[in-house]
């Protein structure tokens, strides 16, 4: 499965794959309704809705080579704190490489994001795979979008709707990239 952080470290994180045992630990992140606009979901779904959507479309990623996300377990503890990765979006037509992330809230403005990030930047630029990332943040997103900039992307443009909601696209040319 091209684009997978599968087996790769940082200095607190480990990535490994979305297991379908992943699902309970994952629902918190759907329990806060500031999350619903953010990921682009129904409002109407329940949490467990929610849930479901989201593992499919991970799954339909990894089945199809599209990249994905993975889970970031911390080291110290054992436990999932999010999920990160490098995912293939078509903004406007044109399929670029996306470093996403999404922390579970108790886990939130600790570094995770981040560390997560650069980690994502860092491996895609190191194997080649593209000349330019990108991650895609809801406008009123702001940890997300302190996030982008501190992982060295700066605005490149503003989509008044992609997949429904409004978002800031930040990049990285691989020629501004130094590894850290």
């Amino acid at each position: 499965m091209k684009y997978l952080l599968t087996g790769e470290t940082t200095e607190r994180l480990e990535f490994r794959l979305l297991a379908t045992s992943d699902f309970d630990a994952w629902l918190p992140l759907f329990e806060s309704e500031n999350i619903v606009p953010f990921l682009a979901l129904d409002p109407k779904l329940t949490i467990r809705e929610r849930c479901e959507f989201w593992f499919n479309k991970a799954f339909t990623r990894y089945e199809n080579d599209q990249g994905g996300m993975n889970v970031i377990v911390d080291k110290a503890t054992g436990k999932m704190v999010g999920q990160a990765g490098l995912l293939i979006q078509s903004i406007e037509g044109v399929e670029r490489m996306e470093v996403g992330y999404s922390i579970l809230p108790e886990y939130w403005r600790k570094g995770f994001a981040f560390e997560a990030a650069q980690k994502c930047k860092n491996f895609a630029f190191e194997n080649n795979f593209v000349t330019w990332l990108m991650s895609m943040v809801h406008v009123d997103n702001v940890g997300s979008e302190k996030v982008a900039i501190r992982n060295g992307m700066t605005l490149e443009q503003y989509i008044d709707c992609y997949e429904g909601i409004p978002v800031n696209i930040f990049s990285i040319e691989k020629k501004n990239w130094h590894s850290s």
